[in-house]
């Protein structure tokens, strides 16, 4: 018992910590994202594995994401559904630094894949290497990077530099940024410059690049409506992008960054819950935004689903090739004027 509150792997933490209404109410959110996250991502690579057209260099990133996306649902919203459910943690202290350590394994290496994926883009429409060719290799070195990058960064509280612990409610676990202590916040700081600053640098800057690029050749193509309309929606593309991983990850980092540097503030166990339970839902609208906004997952998706029409009779059809940002760049290059290659 603490202060008349059973230990996180002892007992129910209601009404000690919030009343029982609150952790239903999180089990439903938690039921609801793995059902969801389990259903568009399992799509993205059973609709991947089914077309072949699909397994291009610049999609490989998109299928890290969703494997990412699954695992994070598996070791972390299954489990924090299940907690949440009985009030505490369930399954033990190891248990607790298992499911702390993939969880943010996981779901950095999902962060990192959106950077990465900003960066191709960057790469092969602004072409700042002159005339290189994106190729499997290269698609290759950046997924193992996200996964690389990310043990390196969420290994050490394995081995004694901070530690994975109860968080919030108690009913799921990640790093130690509450009991402070320069151990706890050394590690709290590097983890917010390598897998938050960084990843969301690139992507500001790569869809930065990206949109200038687009705006330069719209600029010389007034006259054509189809120019317009694509540097519009490419830019609609990129903001939702951008928002979609702020909404994300900035609260998480934020609340992480400011507990862990003021030990004198006071914040309720049941807030302090929700920016982690809430990153979690990134796993249900990312796909949504990255790969069913791509026309070609989305095309191939419906003749999956709906089978109304064969995929070589899509291609026939002249379904688009790329995303829907490539495929809007695309138009603009064909379009006349400077020519952008499509990614």
């Amino acid at each position: 018992m603490e202060n008349g509150t059973p230990g996180p792997f002892d007992g129910p933490q209601w009404p000690h910590l919030a009343p029982r209404s609150v952790f239903i109410s999180i089990a439903a959110l938690m039921g609801a994202v793995v059902v969801s996250a389990s259903f568009v991502n399992g799509l993205v690579i059973v609709v991947s594995i089914r077309y072949k057209k699909l397994r291009s260099p610049l999609n490989y990133i998109l299928v890290n994401l969703a494997v990412a996306n699954l695992l994070v649902t598996f070791f972390g919203s299954s489990v924090s559904f299940s907690n949440n459910i009985q009030g505490f943690f369930v399954l033990g202290k190891s248990v607790c630094e298992f499911e702390g350590f993939m969880v943010s394994l996981t779901g950095i290496v999902g962060l990192w894949s959106l950077a990465i994926l900003a960066f191709e883009r960057y790469i092969v429409i602004c072409k700042p290497m002159g005339d290189f060719r994106f190729q499997q290799k290269h698609a290759v070195i950046g997924c193992a990077f996200t996964w690389v990058w990310s043990l390196l960064w969420t290994a050490p509280p394995l081995f004694g530099w901070s530690s994975y612990v109860p968080e919030g409610l108690r009913t799921s676990c990640g790093p130690n940024w509450y009991t402070g202590g320069s151990n706890n916040n050394s590690y709290i700081m590097a983890l917010f410059i390598t897998c938050f600053t960084l990843p969301l640098s690139m992507i500001i800057f790569s869809y930065t690049s990206l949109l200038m690029t687009l705006r330069a050749v719209a600029a010389q193509q007034k006259e054509s409506e189809t120019t317009q309309r694509a540097e519009r929606e490419v830019t609609r593309m990129v903001v939702a992008m951008v928002m979609a991983f702020l909404i994300c990850w900035l609260p998480y980092a934020t609340f992480a960054m400011v507990v862990a540097t003021n030990k004198d503030i006071v914040i309720q166990p049941a807030l302090a819950s929700m920016p982690s339970y809430f990153s979690k839902t990134a796993t249900v609208y990312n796909p949504v935004i990255y790969v069913f906004m791509n026309k070609q997952f989305r095309n191939c998706l419906l003749a999956l689903v709906c089978c109304s029409r064969s995929l070589r009779g899509e291609e026939e059809d002249g379904i688009a090739t790329v995303s829907s940002a490539r495929t809007d760049v695309t138009s603009v290059s064909e379009g006349g004027g400077n020519k952008v290659t499509p990614a």
